[in-house]
């Protein structure tokens, strides 16, 4: 029988009190098979932080290794939600102290030797790791894959375009740690461009500055990254950080017709909507589905480590995606600037 498991989230900021704390709630009262009774364990470096979630249903802890001591290490999952800057450290500290079971958020870690330092550690003989990548799970994802799969009506795939517009001033003012427009949303529709088509090689990229309140944020207004898959495929992401609506919109050509999909916009939501274009066919209607992909998500790992561990063909798809994301970050902006900045740790 599948053992239960325990959880600990490591950082309470955005990430780990706004999106994995409410996900895990919703994980563990669909499946709570795969989770050992009694509260999330959470720790943040920051006391005054966990001290704002100790009403939270989670039982906060002061430091790592007194989170050894309330858990067993062999049986947590650790949620990995730190600002990138210096997470192979963090995730080093956790090896050391038992725990092997880990679920790292993105970005990765911040620059080119970092990222490497970080997978090197989680390819370790007797570590199980997973990239968290909601949109891999997505019901829109799953309902594209199998419309390329198919071959319908719609003929074979020719090209990919990923919108994702969204105002991100207050965060990026804010100092939160992500790097660069490359680390936002870009890794999540990445990773869903390599599974529609395939493995793919940088094509181009660009990278635009912030420019608020007379500030200006280096690599934090937009990005564009372009991909030329293995198979012929070629794809786009645009993403613009200072567009005043949100919308995260993916669009497919095929040979004969469009597929139009639109993932959740926000948390606020958990819908998606997909439309099929067909030349001399009626407007096609509009699909709207539940779409609570990050819930879907830790299900799924969850199940994973709790039966053998998740794939390692699963991980290193999403350590090809942090390739991809350095390759473009060096053809947008020169690496040994990009390094001797200090990887932009503070800026996000």
């Amino acid at each position: 029988m599948p053992e239960m498991l325990y959880t600990m989230v490591v950082g309470l900021g955005r990430a780990g009190a706004g999106l994995h704390l409410p996900a895990l709630a919703r994980a563990r009262e669909r499946q709570p098979r795969w989770f050992a009774p009694g509260p999330v364990v959470a720790f943040d470096r920051d006391a005054a932080v966990r001290a704002r979630h100790v009403a939270d249903g989670v039982r906060t802890v002061a430091s790592l290794a007194q989170a050894g001591y309330v858990l067993d290490p062999e049986r947590t999952v650790v949620h990995v939600c730190t600002p990138p800057a210096a997470r192979a450290e963090l995730v080093g500290e956790l090896l050391r102290l038992g725990f092997r079971r880990l679920l790292v958020d993105w970005p990765l870690a911040c620059g080119d030797r970092e990222t490497t330092r970080l997978t090197d550690l989680l390819r370790q003989p007797g570590v199980q790791a997973a990239a968290v990548a909601p949109w891999r799970d997505s019901t829109l994802t799953g309902r594209l894959t199998a419309l390329v799969r198919e071959r319908s009506a719609l003929g074979a795939l020719r090209q990919i375009s990923v919108v994702q517009n969204r105002p991100r001033f207050r965060r990026s003012l804010a100092a939160a740690g992500h790097p660069t427009a490359f680390d936002i949303g870009i890794p999540h529709a990445l990773g869903v461009l390599l599974r529609l088509a395939g493995d793919a090689e940088v094509a181009g990229a660009t990278c635009t500055d912030l420019d608020v309140h007379g500030r200006r944020l280096p690599r934090l207004g937009g990005a564009t990254l372009r991909l030329a898959h293995h198979g012929g495929v070629r794809s786009v992401i645009r993403s613009d950080l200072t567009s005043p609506v949100r919308e995260r919109r993916i669009t497919l050509r095929f040979d004969h017709g469009s597929a139009i999909g639109h993932y959740p916009a926000g948390a606020s939501d958990d819908h998606s909507q997909l439309r099929l274009l067909v030349p001399n066919a009626p407007v096609g209607q509009v699909a709207v589905f539940a779409d609570d992909a990050l819930t879907e998500f830790m299900l799924r790992a969850y199940a994973d480590f709790a039966t053998g561990g998740p794939g390692a063909a699963a991980f290193e798809e999403q350590a090809r995606v942090a390739g991809l994301l350095g390759e473009a970050k060096e053809l947008a902006f020169p690496l040994e600037t990009w390094e001797r900045r200090g990887e932009l740790a503070g800026v996000g």
